[in-house]
């Protein structure tokens, strides 16, 4: 079984920066994908930013373009999220979540770190 911890959130004044970690065990096959997802108040979830694993491979969401870098450790199988110039919109609670690289929808989610830009 898979299970992912995120930690690192918090409140930021916009313009700031947070690091979201994501640590991952039992990882469920040696190729799988890693992402970010976010959520805000009335919002519907949205994927912020994506790696494959095996080949460091990374896709990001308009809107985080140039602001947020996508991350891994592998010797500690941790994910991370360095979150830079940060703003009011990009409120939201942040999950991580775990994918094998086969299926289309992500199977492991963590419990999701609040993350509040005040303007």
């Amino acid at each position: 079984q898979v299970r992912l911890v995120e930690s690192g959130g918090g409140l930021v004044q916009a313009g700031g920066s947070l690091r979201l970690s994501c640590a991952a065990s039992g990882r469920p096959s040696s190729t799988y994908v890693m992402a970010w997802f976010r959520q805000a108040p009335g919002k519907e979830r949205e994927s912020v930013a994506v790696l494959w694993w095996s080949g460091g491979n990374t896709n990001y969401a308009d809107s985080v373009k140039g602001r947020f870098t996508i991350s891994r450790d592998n010797a500690k199988n941790t994910l991370y999220l360095q979150m830079n110039s940060l703003k009011p919109e990009d409120t939201a609670v942040y999950y991580c979540a775990l994918r094998d690289v086969r299926d289309s929808e992500y199977k492991y989610w963590g419990q999701g770190t609040q993350v509040t830009v005040s303007s």
